[in-house]
């Protein structure tokens, strides 16, 4: 993650099965990030069928590749408590501390520009097919993520209240 590779197949997919076994995901889940390959996709699906059970829905938060690197870049992470921050989005009273619980912010080293951009290639690389694998099946909604938060939350929702 460090030099914004992505994690094994193998391994993502194991994780993320065991996870949505959970009786807490029973009425429904969001997977964010996952899946990011053609092949962990065409794995959930065969998963998901085995279980009488589909995806319904997929997202795709359309942002260019300038806004991405601007905004990963800028994030910063509380060292307690987790609490993400922006400097420009969601910036902290304090510079630097949680508004949370005081703690130091710092940037994780895979949000710096140039693994921010490696990120980005590996994406492109990677995860395009997945636009056109989910656009097929029906699956596809298209955001519009270019727009505030706000904005693009309502458009998420009603998205998925369509479904």
């Amino acid at each position: 993650m460090d030099r914004g590779l992505l994690v094994p197949d193998e391994i993502t997919i194991r994780m993320l099965l065991g996870r949505i076994a959970q009786d807490d995901c029973r009425n429904g889940y969001i997977l964010d990030g996952f899946p990011r390959t053609l092949e962990q996709a065409k794995a959930l699906d065969r998963a998901l069928e085995e279980k009488g059970e589909a995806v319904d829905a997929v997202l795709y938060f359309k942002v260019s590749t300038e806004e991405l690197v601007k905004r990963l870049s800028g994030r910063l992470i509380c060292r307690n408590c987790q609490a993400p921050y922006h400097p420009i989005a969601s910036p902290p009273k304090v510079a630097g501390r949680c508004d949370q619980c005081g703690g130091e912010l710092y940037q994780r080293a895979d949000d710096s520009p140039d693994t921010v951009r490696r990120r980005l290639e590996v994406y492109f690389t990677e995860t395009a097919s997945l636009i056109d694998y989910y656009r097929e099946a029906g699956k596809l909604t298209e955001v519009n993520g270019e727009r505030g938060i706000e904005q693009v939350g309502v458009e998420a929702i009603a998205a998925l209240s369509n479904d």
